[in-house]
């Protein structure tokens, strides 16, 4: 049975939620579910904005027809062509044949590479500024390619100043009755679920990001209404003050992120006693194992601290392999801007702070110091020096 929510009098809610699947794209561990947006206006014509994942897609139908109540369906907007919010498309034309799909010219292109149906003559393709007169709200349409497929518009509705802003701004987690932001406790956790969602998914295009938020800063925007997670209508700019840091690679914060990747637990001393001389200090500091916290997570707060370490055992004289992934990980999201400390170990032959540090310098802008502590199977009274040096060359580049 349909299950609809009024976001404004001619605008309302028509997506899902799915709380049983585990991994988003296959990859990123959503504990708290995920929504798929989907929005439907009514006006003289009907329009829909995106559609849904297959495993919603018996609500999403539900609640379109409940909507349209027996209308005809004019148009669906497209803003982005990814089978989360795209997979239900061929299904909708099948249903309502008389629909106009619009969409940016690359989307078309996608939409054959996905579909059987014949998008040419579906489709009605926009360009940067174009607009589309429903009634009494008029679309506009801007492009946002590569945040973060390069088919990607934004839909603005001129008349509630409405956003509709495809996977920007968008986060983490199912929506349980509530859709909108301000009536969510949305504390450190949910800002967690935010900012993993955009150092995972977009992280990589931060100029991409800024460009779409400079054209965002041209409109009067007192709605944001995004294809994941909840709806804006309050606090807006401080949402999008985050979105600013994100995108420019600018900490959030000033403060330590350690990540190790210990075999026998000699490496996890080592930075467990560097993370306690640091918090001595008062210096923010969150300490986290590579082998057990997945990656999603240690590139989201990489994205938040000022400064890393990275503690890693010497393993196939290379680096231990949680850490190296994650560092690769975190040059295929574009980190930059960050200083950096070391920790390695090895029994015999410690290469991992060499290793470790070839990877930072191919990155852009990461001062990797030099007080690189190292570590002979366990630590000693020796090596406490070491980590007086390094600790007092974090707090000094603070």
């Amino acid at each position: 049975m349909y299950c609809t929510q009024k976001i404004t009098e001619d605008i309302t809610y028509i997506g899902g939620s799915d709380r049983r699947l585990a991994l988003f794209e296959n990859m990123y561990p959503i504990p708290n579910g995920i929504s798929y947006n989907a929005y439907f206006i009514n006006d003289e014509k009907t329009a829909v904005v995106d559609t849904v994942d297959k495993s919603v897609s018996a609500l999403f139908f539900e609640n379109l027809a409940h909507m349209l109540g027996g209308r005809h369906l004019d148009y669906v907007i497209v803003n982005h062509m990814e089978p989360d919010h795209a997979a239900t498309l061929e299904e909708l034309v099948l249903r309502y044949p008389q629909v106009k799909i619009v969409c940016s010219a690359k989307a078309i292109a996608m939409m054959k590479q996905f579909f059987t149906f014949d998008a040419d003559a579906y489709t009605l393709p926009v360009k940067e500024g174009d607009t589309l007169t429903l009634g009494a709200h008029t679309l506009s349409f801007y492009m946002a390619p590569m945040v973060h497929w390069p088919e990607v518009t934004v839909t603005y509705d001129q008349t509630e100043k409405i956003l509709f802003s495809a996977d920007a701004f968008g986060t983490f987690g199912a929506l349980n009755g509530h859709i909108f932001a301000d009536e969510l406790p949305f504390g450190a956790a949910e800002l967690q679920e935010a900012r993993r969602y955009y150092t995972n998914i977009v992280g990589k295009y931060g100029a991409q990001t800024l460009a779409l938020l400079k054209k965002a800063a041209a409109l009067d925007i007192q709605m944001l209404c995004p294809l994941h997670g909840p709806v804006w209508r309050k606090d807006i700019a401080a949402f999008v003050e985050k979105y600013q840091a994100w995108g420019a690679y600018a900490p959030e914060e000033n403060g330590v992120l350690i990540v190790y990747g210990s075999i026998y637990g000699g490496t996890q001393n080592a930075a467990e006693i560097l993370a306690a001389k640091l918090a001595e200090k008062g210096v923010p500091t969150n300490l986290y194992d590579a082998s057990v916290t997945h990656a999603s997570y240690l590139v989201s707060e990489a994205f938040r601290y000022s400064h890393l370490v990275f503690a890693a055992a010497t393993y196939n004289n290379d680096i231990f392999t949680p850490v190296e992934s994650l560092l690769t990980d975190l040059k295929a999201h574009a980190l930059k801007n960050r200083t950096v400390g070391l920790i390695q170990n090895g029994s015999w032959a410690p290469q991992s702070g060499k290793k470790m540090q070839e990877i930072l310098e191919s990155m852009q802008n990461m001062t990797v110091l030099p007080e690189t502590v190292t570590v002979r199977s366990t630590v000693k009274e020796d090596s406490f020096a070491q980590i007086d040096a390094l600790c007092g060359a974090l707090v000094a580049s603070l």
